[in-house]
């Protein structure tokens, strides 16, 4: 049996964590998402996601509770905490109110946006080593932030659905 090592096995997961956030390169295959067409079109990630909605469908309340800002507050805290925590910090964490109220105005959802991307980028970089490796202590937590991002990918994926 082979072992794949630790370092290959972290860019793996960085590569699924940038698709579930940004979505598929255009016209490639994708692990898990429906793919991007050639012409862009058709991104299904986390920041297309969440850039194709208002701040008004974005606070909208569905009949499944928590709005698509709501989603997107926790999914930004969860990528700070993970750094945070790789950095030694050990809480308590407010993952209660992480969701913050649901609802946001204009300002605020760039805001929001924003805030998920910067948190998403400092994930991508505490993941990697000076030397550009990926640091192999990180690989837990980062499957573990796959899983949940994917998760709320999901869960965003249809309040959108509802929100049509």
């Amino acid at each position: 049996m082979t072992t794949i090592p630790g370092r290959a096995w972290v860019r793996g997961v960085l590569d699924v964590l940038r698709e579930a956030v940004e979505g598929g390169a255009p016209g490639q295959g994708t692990a898990f998402l429906d793919g991007t067409k050639a012409d862009g079109s058709g991104n299904h990630g986390l920041l297309a996601t969440l850039d194709a909605l208002t701040a008004a469908q974005a606070s909208e309340g569905t009949a499944l509770g928590l709005s698509v800002a709501a989603h997107a507050a926790h999914v930004a805290y969860h990528m700070e905490v993970m750094v945070r925590w790789a950095h030694g910090e050990r809480g308590p964490f407010d993952w209660a109110g992480s969701f913050g109220s649901g609802r946001v105005t204009a300002r605020e959802w760039e805001a929001l946006r924003e805030r998920v991307r910067a948190a998403y980028a400092a994930l991508q970089a505490q993941a990697v080593l000076p030397d550009g490796e990926p640091e192999e202590d990180a690989a837990g937590g980062l499957a573990g932030g796959v899983a949940h991002v994917a998760y709320h990918l999901g869960a965003l994926r249809q309040l959108v659905k509802l929100l049509q």
